[in-house]
């Protein structure tokens, strides 16, 4: 199930997370539109997919992440392809927001996720921590590939040529898909039926006892999930943020854009790397506290960025930044700790609807500030002070969690 939800997130990540800047440039000239227009639409997407979270959730958790992703991976695959007949900046809205974007997150996004969640208890963040890294992997494999493609045919058919992977290779993929290991006569983690009566089957696999999931409406009234959704709100705003505007504060800290560039593929690839070290050991030690660590040491980061002077002091922000994005997968790992297998991807779908605007107003507002100033040093210091107060939040989990896992009581 990791490898078929994995190789999904490989094909989305090349040719839609990484893949679709490959278009940007050539559809603004083609268009005829400004960088804000084309911008637009990315801002707009980040904004659906808060506003669609609850749902989708929903939908996941009642029928099952396969229904989903078939769907999704159809209709991206249709969108992909409609993009390449669009000649107007009202259709290009239409099919990116309508068709591309309002099927992709469901699909590629919260569906596998899910699945690394029903699949896993003992080992759910090593799964989740392979899920999210597939998505550099398709950037690394396949984006050069698309972009090779549309610069020897054109953008339009570098579209086509996208769609048309989605629907060839995409739907095969999640027709093997299963919501759960019960339903093919499977326990979570791989283990065995082995003639265990099915009241008893979590405490023969070593989970413990079982104790029913809580609702979305139960889980809504705990301090943990509101808790939670401050803290990754922090977290997405500040990712997303440095993300979006890496190579111009590169460029502030004296770099040229081309050494700026090549430390954001630097950044890339060490955040795959990341991913499997910080996974494994989010199965071997209390996840909170691993959190609460990662969040400082990006802190930490950013202040070695904001006084620093140099190269070195850009690489080890670039170092110590990539624990946010590759800790992601332990925050879901976590939540899935709280909370259960049953009502997952609507817990998820519908904190994903309140942090989401992190990663919408994180960016904007650093770009308007540094238009103010010529500089990003109010936002740094803005984004390292509120990194620390996520990890403090998430410290507070540490109790909480121990009582839910006690017999990692002591990690």
């Amino acid at each position: 199930m990791v490898g078929l939800v994995s190789a999904l997130r490989v094909l989305g990540g090349g040719l839609h997370n990484f893949g679709f800047t490959v278009f940007f440039l050539p559809i603004s000239h083609d268009l005829s539109l400004n960088r804000a227009e084309t911008s637009l639409a990315f801002s707009l997407a980040r904004a659906q997919g808060a506003i669609e979270g609850p749902f989708v959730g929903y939908f996941i958790d009642r029928f099952g992440p396969r229904p989903m992703i078939l769907i999704a991976t159809l209709l991206t695959g249709l969108g992909y392809i409609a993009l390449g007949w669009v000649q107007s900046y009202t259709a290009f809205l239409i099919v990116y927001l309508g068709l591309i974007s309002l099927s992709f997150t469901p699909g590629f996004v919260h569906a596998p996720m899910a699945v690394g969640n029903s699949w896993f208890i003992r080992w759910r963040a090593r799964a989740m921590t392979v899920i999210s890294s597939a998505v550099p992997i398709g950037g690394t494999l396949i984006t050069p590939l698309l972009a090779m493609a549309v610069q020897t045919w054109g953008w339009r058919w570098g579209a086509i040529l996208a769609g048309s992977l989605f629907v060839v290779i995409g739907i095969p993929l999640g027709i093997g898909v299963r919501s759960t290991p019960e339903s093919i006569g499977l326990l979570p983690d791989g283990d065995t039926v082995a003639g265990v009566k099915s009241d008893d089957k979590s405490a023969a696999a070593g989970h413990g006892p079982a104790r029913p999931d809580p609702t979305l409406r139960e889980a809504m009234k705990t301090w943990v999930f509101w808790l939670f959704t401050v803290a990754m709100t922090v977290r997405v705003g500040a990712y997303s943020t440095i993300t979006v505007h890496f190579v111009p504060i590169m460029v502030w800290k004296g770099l040229s854009q081309e050494s700026a560039a090549f430390l954001l593929a630097s950044f890339a690839f060490l955040n795959w790397m990341a991913h499997y070290a910080i996974g494994w050991f989010a199965d071997n030690t209390s996840r909170p506290k691993l959190l609460s660590l990662c969040g400082v040491a990006a802190a930490a980061g950013i202040l070695v960025l904001i006084w620093g002077s140099g190269v070195w002091p850009l690489w080890i922000f670039t170092i110590l930044f990539t624990t946010i994005d590759s800790s992601f997968p332990v925050v879901w790992a976590t939540i899935g700790d709280f909370y259960g297998r049953k009502y997952f991807a609507t817990i998820r779908g519908t904190m994903s609807f309140f942090y989401t605007w992190g990663s919408v107003l994180g960016p904007v507002l650093a770009g308007a500030a540094y238009d103010r100033d010529q500089s990003y040093a109010t936002s740094l210091w803005g984004l390292s002070a509120t990194l620390l107060f996520g990890s403090a939040l998430t410290a507070l989990l540490i109790k909480p969690w121990n009582a839910v896992n006690p017999a990692r009581a002591d990690s």
